[in-house]
């Protein structure tokens, strides 16, 4: 990135707020593969509010299709999309966080992920398994990235947990977004494809979860992925309600995590089984602040701000952690499948008992 250009768009964001009578000064900045983030010192005598409100005249000096501004650990940071948008290849960070045995280590334990890179350039990793995460809904609209956050978290487990530690459950009614991992050994069963399959799946998973709870099993961890919510909400009626409700309720102390992802994060489709028990949130860009409202489960997120393409929110005890996410591209599918070790995914019908591994 030329830091010429750089100083220069920082010496107009400073003219427009001078212009606006809310003085503020650019004390800095951080440059991500997706974004350029500007950080501002205002003056003693500058409104926060009346900066904050000044998005579209800075989004229009610095000829950018929109400015995000935000607040974290006591700075005001106003952020544009970069120009020429880099990908953040998941390959390539996993290279990077292998390099760290702290990280390296974190990452081997059962259910743990690496999503992406946080604001501040750091590796972001979340923990299906802890007691305050559990499940994990992903929002957003078309284009967001949301299968692609899915994708990367599946094969952020697969690359650093063994099968016999992690099984995996994948329903895909669009039967595309994850057949990079058809054949893979941590499928508990082959892709889900359709309503009927998925439903059967569901009861067997219920009835897998109260045998573990009766017999104190909690591993090897189970992870349901859901593609499309909404859409399984509406096609299986209650009994999908009913069975993914249990679950989210009572999954947790049987080892089994669900993550799912929509594009339609409202009140409307979703109801109390979003609301109530899914604690944490990886929401992309959605169409409005009411959609931003109910997929984040807090007020003003900003989620509807997002420059989309894999620009999230992290969203975990009422805290908002910025993450851009790493992605595993069409290209690399040979390269993820050949780090992937365990060899061919096991022929079977339906899924079986989990525990039974030697």
């Amino acid at each position: 990135m030329n830091r010429q250009r750089l100083h220069q768009q920082a010496d107009k964001i400073e003219y427009v707020l001078a212009t606006h009578k809310a003085p503020a000064k650019v004390t800095g900045g951080r440059v991500t593969p997706r974004t350029i983030q500007f950080h501002v010192s205002p003056s003693a005598t500058t409104k926060v509010s009346k900066l904050e409100n000044l998005s579209e005249e800075i989004a229009l000096a610095l000829n950018a299709p929109a400015a995000r501004i935000s607040r974290a650990n006591g700075q005001i940071n106003i952020e544009i999309p970069r120009e020429d948008v880099q990908p953040l290849r998941l390959l390539e960070l996993v290279q990077q966080v292998q390099k760290d045995a702290a990280m390296a280590q974190a990452l081997s334990i059962a259910g743990t992920t690496l999503l992406g890179m946080a604001a501040d350039g750091m590796p972001l990793l979340l923990r299906v398994s802890a007691p305050d995460v559990a499940h994990v809904l992903i929002a957003g609209t078309t284009g967001s990235g949301k299968s692609q956050a899915a994708r990367t978290m599946l094969a952020s487990l697969m690359l650093f947990q063994r099968a016999r530690d992690v099984q995996i459950i994948i329903v895909d009614p669009k039967a595309s977004e994850f057949r990079v991992f058809e054949h893979i050994s941590h499928l508990l069963c082959p892709i889900i494809k359709n309503v009927e399959d998925a439903l059967a799946n569901l009861e067997w998973l219920v009835e897998e979860m109260t045998r573990r709870q009766q017999q104190l099993i909690t591993r090897p961890r189970i992870v349901l992925l859901i593609d499309e919510l909404a859409d399984l909400l509406m096609q299986g009626g209650d009994e999908a309600e009913d069975y993914l409700t249990r679950l989210a309720q009572r999954g947790r102390s049987a080892g089994i995590s669900v993550i799912a992802c929509t594009q339609k994060p409202t009140a409307a489709v979703l109801g109390s089984l979003v609301k109530a028990n899914f604690p944490v949130r990886l929401v992309g860009k959605v169409t409005s602040a009411n959609e931003a409202l109910v997929a984040s489960g807090v007020a003003q997120s900003g989620a509807e701000k997002l420059a989309g393409r894999g620009d999230f929110l992290l969203i975990a005890n009422g805290e908002k952690i910025r993450v851009q996410i790493a992605q595993l591209l069409p290209g690399e599918y040979d390269a993820f499948r050949a780090r992937v070790s365990g060899g061919q995914s096991r022929s079977i019908q339906a899924p079986r008992a989990a525990y039974d591994w030697t």
